[in-house]
């Protein structure tokens, strides 16, 4: 299963970044046969592991698991059976959409990945301790185990003289995924063995065999890279020959390694640490939310991929010659610290207990740290360094880039309506249903909000201050007509949540036990006042800023007019407006003679 998972998606990766498109259009549609192949292929092993696992859990033979009802219960009321089911809603969406474009086929590559480690969030790490790394660093380390295998079958899967076009790309994925690789599995493998006596078990020993293989996977790189550069083609494909059978090793030690558990820790059981993953803190004070800090993984590895990509941008505009403002990388680098504070940091592991942390910490991810990023212009970062195409029939991951920028749903959500619906709209659709209850149980709930918080934020604020690129102009009188409109959203929201005489959690911080403020519905109201202040002060910053804007917006224009006037009048010649006037007067002679 794991295996099929790993080459389908390496197939989706070879069709978006190996071979070569014709502005923007799949060229090779025996890649996209081999593509759903094996993507069926991924289907039906899916299907006989849930099988099989109904087999063991119920310990009934294998052909009395087929029993429909016993199937649905499976899928819909345990937890991994409900990944299992995400994983199958995914690849029936992926196996239902024609690929004949590249853009489809990035949007279908993110869907299979969100596929293969949907079961992540119910491995073992989810009950051990360090919770959010375990899960994290796993779930990082599946991807980039699928960019690394998959992309070496997919690169296979070409024919010689596209090879040889696609190797220099695909050696620098396979370092970006050997890098990853090594770190979350270090990562993990400290979660669950820090002790000597660890290391001596069952567990220990395996994950000993990965970090060989990890090992020689990274020294086959290394050679891999070295016969690019003497284009030595046949000695290039006995390599990526021998690269494969380790690959395929590592995955099967992996499967084995995720159905043996991990050593048991001595850790005492609390209906916290059993909820949340985390062990219940002391009562929060400035000292101890300044301090605490139990790692994300999942959101640390984001934070850290998005720097490592504005830095690498940075550094190749600075290669160029050509300078990029510093202070836009503070801005991007203070934004990203933000959301490591909201998310890693003391507050985010606060937001996990009390509503009034969790308030602050959604108010620090969706109005403090977008504006950060938002000022630090990525995107336009990213137009000016992402990869072109290789020919001039190619439309490359920059070409893609731009196209998106331009499509139609780009366009529908930088309407600035249509953003401010998604950013105070999703407020009420959250707090004020059962979904709030639902998220906050799991680690994958966290995740989502997180990351909800935060892009919503940067969408809101790009249409607003943003200095990137957006496919509409937004005038500046709209952009305050906006603003005005979220203030008084959300200024009712947080009315409405301070005037709620039931808790709006469904209970879910009465069971966690805190022995500090144990007065839930206070903590509550509390949660809605800094909700209040918080998401009034940066939208008022968003006003001035907005207001500056135009200010230099009509001072550039004046500006240009009067350049325009002077260069009129050195050459003898009228300026706009005079111009102007006297195609008024013409008509009106016109219009007097008639």
């Amino acid at each position: 299963m794991q295996l099929a998972g790993a080459l389908s998606i390496g197939l989706l990766i070879s069709i978006c970044f190996l071979d070569t498109d014709v502005k923007g259009a799949v060229n090779n549609s025996k890649l996209v046969k081999k593509a759903k192949t094996l993507i069926w292929v991924w289907l039906l092993t899916i299907s006989l592991f849930i099988l099989v696992q109904i087999s063991y859990l119920l310990e009934q033979p294998f052909l009395s698991s087929f029993e429909l009802t016993v199937i649905r219960s499976y899928l819909t009321q345990t937890s991994i059976g409900k990944s299992y089911l995400i994983q199958i809603i995914g690849l029936i969406i992926i196996l239902s959409i024609p690929i004949k474009r590249i853009l489809t086929t990035y949007f279908l590559l993110l869907i299979s990945l969100i596929v293969i480690v949907a079961p992540v969030f119910q491995s073992h790490g989810s009950s051990s301790g360090n919770h959010g790394l375990a899960i994290g660093a796993l779930v990082v380390h599946v991807i980039a185990i699928s960019f690394w295998v998959g992309g070496l079958f997919g690169l296979t899967q070409l024919d010689k003289a596209q090879k040889l076009i696609a190797l220099p790309r695909f050696s620098e994925i396979a370092l970006w995924s050997a890098i990853t690789v090594a770190l979350t599995g270090a990562a993990t493998a400290w979660t669950r063995l820090d002790t000597i006596a660890s290391w001596q078990s069952k567990y220990g020993a395996i994950t000993l065999f990965k970090i060989f293989l990890t090992i020689t996977l990274i020294g086959f790189g290394a050679l891999h890279r070295k016969w690019i550069i003497k284009s030595d083609y046949p000695s290039v494909y006995r390599l990526i020959t021998g690269e494969l059978i380790v690959m395929f090793v590592t995955i099967f030690v992996g499967s084995w390694l995720s159905t043996v558990a991990p050593p048991d820790k001595k850790i005492v059981s609390t209906s916290a640490l059993l909820i949340t993953g985390i062990p219940m803190p002391e009562a929060p004070t400035l000292s101890r939310v300044l301090l605490a800090y139990d790692a994300d993984g999942l959101m640390l590895a984001l934070i850290i991929f998005s720097v490592a990509l504005y830095i690498k941008g940075v550094v190749i505009l600075s290669r160029r010659g050509d300078k990029w403002p510093v202070g836009r990388t503070v801005a991007f680098a203070l934004g990203m610290s933000a959301v490591d504070f909201a998310t890693s940091g003391g507050l985010g592991v606060y937001s996990h207990f009390a509503f009034a942390n969790h308030m602050l910490a959604h108010m620090v991810l969706g109005m403090i740290a977008p504006i950060g990023i938002v000022l630090g212009a990525p995107i336009t970062l990213a137009l000016r360094t992402l990869p072109g195409g290789r020919n001039k029939n190619e439309l490359g991951v920059r070409g893609a880039f731009v196209t998106l920028l331009h499509s139609k749903i780009s366009n529908f959500y930088t309407n600035p309506v249509v953003a401010l619906a998604i950013f105070d709209g999703s407020l009420f659709a959250l707090y004020f249903t059962p979904l709030f209850k639902n998220l906050m149980q799991g680690h994958s709930g966290h995740i989502f909000m997180s990351i909800h918080f935060l892009l919503t934020g940067i969408l809101f604020f790009q249409v607003i201050i943003g200095i990137d690129p957006i496919p509409r102009k937004v005038p500046h009188l709209v952009k305050i007509i906006i603003i005005f409109a979220a203030m008084s959203i959300h200024a009712f929201f947080s009315i409405a949540l301070m005037s709620a005489s039931t808790l709006i959690d469904g209970g879910y911080f009465a069971s966690l036990q805190r022995p500090w403020a144990t007065d839930l519905l206070v903590d509550q109201k509390l949660g809605g006042a800094i909700g209040w202040a918080m998401g009034e002060i940066p939208i008022l910053l968003a006003l001035v800023a907005t207001f500056i804007q135009w200010l230099r917006e009509d001072k550039k224009e004046t500006g240009r007019i009067d350049r325009a006037a002077d260069r009129a009048a050195a050459m003898g010649e009228d300026d706009e407006l005079a111009q102007y006037n006297r195609f008024l007067s013409k008509l009106n002679q016109r219009d007097t003679n008639q």
